[in-house]
């Protein structure tokens, strides 16, 4: 029998042939090399990576609903709590074009950096990423084309964000099994990123060269926990454990926390760890057994999901018993995901045993991340949300005042053993007048010290 080149299994059959061995992202040509010259992906892979109406030979179609009535169609491109969310919760998702153009799924200055920095990255003796150099990283993805998963947890760990600083302005809500909403709470999201760097001023934060980020958690409602705020400062040396700090308004003081206690929720009801920032909340070589499972296609929420047409950007909801639950969302055909697994070897007590990790190698950004119990038996899913911050002719433009900002939009935490989810939105403000901003001056002094959690809690 014969088999056409590009027939219905052909991407099926080169991802297996790339299987354990060191070959690069894209099936038709190298990705990286085409996106360098071009930024357009589609002479990258075949059709039924590029279409789930080609993928599921049109039994689902771009612009339909995946409910439960058709998502066994694609209950392969799908994370299994996300299929099962559809499949017994009545979430819905729909489906959207895939992005070609690759300056949509990056801010600008981040995308500039990861191409102009390429192949400049090394990973020293202790697995710690260094430029050629020898000093810390300089910017951009270190290993836009990543070969193994410790490649791609660095993409994930280097920059949370990809840009210099942010401030995320987030409304939480924390649905309870019946489907109510048991907690609610409206908290900003502040990263400061010491190095990487890829604005104007150069690389590295003066007189912070040793630190990789600074974070903060700052709590601005309700009433009980208005003032709480917490601050991660972050090493550049991936061994080592962060410091943390909060501010407590019960206690009206800054104490120490311990920092390998990363396994717990923030505040009463949330479902959300430290942990799960990112799919790479801790230091990434606290962290062990690396493992790159698979290439293979998914479903992923990465365009299309501003909700900028509402006065404060925030998603309609749907689903569960109330009608609560999960957040609109579109979903795009992904091309090629990396499916990279690792433990927790440096929490000896943590309740995860593993957790699982589906990267684009789009963007080398995150889709999906599931974790796993001591005993191997699913636990939670935190699922991001990502956008272009554009609908129709509304746009948020970055600090340039020229170009559209890009970043997360939501994450939907679902623990599946209790059956809670906690979600929250990037809005435009939140309860305190803290707005979404990106590449802020003076947001270290103002959000990531101790005296400035002080100062804000109180």
């Amino acid at each position: 029998m014969h088999i056409r080149k590009f027939d219905h299994d052909y991407s099926r059959r080169a991802f297996l042939a790339k299987a354990g061995t060191l070959a690069g992202a894209g099936i038709l040509a190298p990705l990286w090399p085409t996106i360098a010259h071009s930024a357009d992906i589609s002479k990258v892979y075949p059709d039924e990576l590029m279409s789930v109406d080609a993928y599921t030979k049109g039994k689902v179609k771009t612009g339909d609903m995946i409910t439960a009535a058709n998502v066994d169609f694609v209950k392969d491109l799908l994370p299994p709590i996300t299929y099962k969310q559809i499949k017994e919760m009545g979430r819905k998702i729909k489906i959207v074009p895939t992005t070609r153009d690759i300056t949509r799924m990056f801010p600008a200055d981040y995308l500039e950096a990861t191409l102009r920095n390429a192949g400049k990255a090394r990973l020293d003796k202790d697995n710690n990423l260094v430029n050629a150099d020898g000093k810390p990283w300089i910017g951009g993805n270190p290993f836009p084309d990543a070969k193994t998963a410790l490649e791609a947890f660095h993409n994930l760990t280097v920059s949370w964000g990809r840009h210099d600083n942010v401030i995320s302005a987030c409304k939480d809500y924390d649905i309870g099994p019946d489907g109510k909403v048991s907690y609610q709470y409206d908290f900003a999201w502040i990263e400061e990123t010491a190095v990487a760097r890829v604005g104007a001023g150069g690389p590295y934060m003066k007189g912070h060269e040793d630190k990789l980020r600074y974070n903060t958690v700052l709590f601005t409602s309700p009433s009980d926990a208005r003032g709480t705020a917490y601050l991660s400062t972050w090493y550049n040396d991936q061994r080592k454990f962060p410091e943390l700090v909060g501010y407590v308004p019960a206690f009206k003081r800054v104490r120490k926390f311990p920092t390998n206690q990363r396994f717990e929720p923030l505040v009463a009801g949330i479902t959300f760890y430290l942990s799960d920032a990112w799919a790479a909340g801790d230091p990434l070589l606290t962290w062990g057994n690396f493992k790159l499972i698979e290439r293979r296609p998914m479903l992923g929420a990465v365009s299309q999901n501003w909700h900028g047409d509402d006065p404060n950007w925030q998603a309609p909801v749907h689903g569960g018993p109330m009608g609560l639950t999960f957040m609109d969302t579109n979903y795009e055909m992904c091309p090629e995901c990396l499916v990279v697994d690792a433990e927790p070897v440096g929490y000896p007590r943590a309740p995860v045993g593993k957790k699982r990790v589906w990267i684009d190698t789009r963007n080398m950004e995150y889709i999906g991340y599931h974790t796993y119990d001591r005993r191997g038996e699913l636990f939670k899913s935190f699922d991001p949300i990502y956008s272009l911050y554009e609908k129709g002719n509304l746009r948020e433009l970055d600090h340039t005042g020229k170009r559209t900002t890009w970043s997360w939009t939501g994450v939907q935490s679902h623990d599946i053993q209790s059956n809670r989810m906690s979600r929250f939105n990037t809005n435009k403000e939140i309860t305190g007048g803290i707005k979404s901003v990106r590449n802020m001056e003076g947001m270290y002094e103002k959000f990531l010290t101790e005296q400035a959690i002080l100062r804000v809690g109180s």
